[in-house]
């Protein structure tokens, strides 16, 4: 039987939602499909592949409006936050799909559409092309990284449980002799998701804001 590449990322990430990232094999994504496994190969060389094509699916919602209306010198960071925000619940949808999305580097409409509604409003804003990529891919990777540690606790209700019966333990042991830490441990187990990401784009941002402003020509009166 003959099956397309689409019906078989569509098959995967709902296979990924199921058994997560370590679960998903080819020869468990060939048996869901009811192929054998040569077909399989024929779309993707290997795991690796797959997972490449997972990523750029994940990104397939993202960052259409951003590029539909340009973002200007006073609205950078309005256009930044949106598509990371964006990306963040996209990543979110699908089970491991932070960390699906960190082991790829893939170039697709998609992912480059991403980078171009990163990028763009940071050049806009009159950052060099070095300030621009690095500082997108900056956000890129916090907004992975945030959402790796986040998606084990998407469920509200085991968040809670996991944080309570972990800040026990963590208040004990730092009070042992970590004062600052013990001090923060109501910030460091909070289960607002939203607002830590928030508070930590916004630190983001706020570097980009410096620099680029150190990079612009000083105005004469």
């Amino acid at each position: 039987m003959k099956i397309q590449r689409e019906a078989v990322i569509a098959t995967a990430l709902n296979l990924l939602d199921e058994v997560g990232i370590e679960g998903l094999t080819m020869r468990r994504l060939a048996h869901e499909l009811e192929i054998k496994a040569s077909s399989l190969y024929w779309h993707f060389a290997n795991k690796q592949a797959l997972m490449d094509g997972i990523a750029d699916a994940l990104m397939e919602g993202v960052a259409h409006k951003d590029l539909a209306k340009p973002a200007t010198a006073s609205t950078w960071f309005i256009a930044v936050r949106v598509t990371a925000h964006e990306i963040r619940r996209a990543l979110l949808k699908r089970r491991d799909g932070a960390r699906v999305y960190a082991g790829t580097y893939v170039t697709t409409d998609n992912t480059l559409r991403v980078a171009e509604a990163l990028i763009g409003p940071l050049r806009e804003a009159g950052a060099s092309t070095r300030l621009a990529s690095w500082g997108a891919f900056s956000i890129l990777y916090y907004v992975m990284g945030f959402v790796m540690e986040e998606q084990p606790l998407a469920d509200p209700n085991a968040a809670s449980q996991v944080i309570t019966n972990h800040r026990g333990r963590f208040e004990a042991f730092a009070a042992k002799g970590y004062p600052h830490v013990l001090a923060a441990a109501g910030d460091l187990c909070s289960p607002d998701f939203d607002a830590r990401f928030d508070a930590g784009l916004d630190l983001l941002i706020t570097g980009l804001r410096v620099k680029i402003a150190e990079g612009l020509p000083a105005r004469t009166v």
